[in-house]
């Protein structure tokens, strides 16, 4: 397959995201324009060739999730109708995630329901980064490339002197255990676990804090912070235990209602995120520090393209 095949395409979810990729790959981003009617229907014009390319789709499901997963089924489907060799959909964050599994009688599974969506529109393979929750790659009858943050965020904290020492990882709740161990084993530190009921969604409690967080400085780790209440109780929680500084981070920046002003307000010294989903200027304060996920999502994309090995890039992250 030759370098010339691959082009890059993208709606309107992040856009600024998938300019960088194809800056980084020395690519420009392929023509299409994807607008509304009156009505709000999406309308979706490729204005170059697609025949026998290998299409990359850069569009995360995140804010506003109906319209932007609607845009991507329908770009899918014109892809696959122009005659594209290789759909790959990059999907830097999965909406519907959290909704992986029924809790209680008659709820449905919306992360599989999602995944159908997307193969039947026409998908040939789905490149991931930090989904919520990693049985999400069976949900797809094709292949799943599924990348990870973590060495972004823990180079970011080593080169900034959080790490060995003094220093402790947190897992938010017991689910993100897995996630705080592969940081806490980049950084040298030990794992600290905040024990947490739900009783209704977006509402926590905070139960119990499993480990020794006493004069540490702490580094929470999640893969996404929507209304930010899990991170600031965490935070503030770990003050009260006599933790000496609380910094935390996550992939997927959802940050919606009032989690700005939570976040402002907290014990938190910094919030470390990506730009998986775009963070508007008026989400832009002090303590929120941006990685960009680009050039992993590039190299990704070459691999994917070049047909090599994704899973080299992660040769030495202990994520299990």
């Amino acid at each position: 397959m030759q370098s010339f095949d691959l082009r890059i395409f993208t709606g309107n979810a992040n856009p600024a995201l998938a300019t960088a990729i194809a800056e980084d790959l020395n690519s420009p981003l392929g023509a299409i324009v994807v607008k509304k009617f009156s009505d709000g229907e999406i309308s979706v014009k490729i204005d170059e060739s697609a025949r026998g390319q290998d299409i990359f789709i850069v569009q995360p499901t995140c804010y506003p999730v109906n319209d932007n997963l609607m845009e991507l089924l329908i770009m899918i489907d014109a892809f696959r109708r122009a005659s594209a060799q290789r759909i790959t959909v990059v999907l830097p964050y999965y909406g519907y995630a959290r909704q992986d599994k029924k809790m209680q009688p008659r709820e449905p599974v919306t992360a599989r329901l999602i995944a159908n969506l997307i193969t039947q529109a026409g998908a040939s393979r789905v490149l991931c980064l930090d989904l919520h929750a990693g049985q999400i790659q069976g949900f797809f009858d094709l292949p799943v490339d599924h990348l990870y943050a973590g060495p972004l965020i823990a180079q970011y904290l080593i080169d900034n002197g959080i790490y060995n020492g003094n220093t402790v990882v947190v897992s938010p709740d017991v689910g993100g255990v897995a996630r705080a161990r592969a940081l806490a084993e980049s950084l040298k530190t030990p794992i600290a676990i905040i024990a947490k009921r739900r009783p209704e969604p977006n509402k926590v409690e905070i139960m119990e804090i499993i480990g020794d967080v006493q004069g540490k400085i702490c580094v929470m780790i999640d893969d996404m912070i929507d209304t930010a209440g899990t991170i600031v109780q965490g935070a503030q929680a770990l003050i009260d235990r006599g933790a000496s500084a609380v910094h935390a981070c996550c992939t997927h920046p959802i940050l919606s209602g009032s989690a700005i002003e939570k976040i402002a307000d907290s014990p938190l010294q910094t919030l470390l995120v990506t730009d998986t989903v775009p963070l508007p200027e008026d989400k832009k304060i002090p303590k929120i520090k941006v990685l960009s996920v680009a050039p992993l999502l590039a190299d990704a994309i070459l691999r994917i393209h070049e047909d090599t090995s994704v899973s080299e890039l992660f040769r030495h992250y202990a994520r299990h």
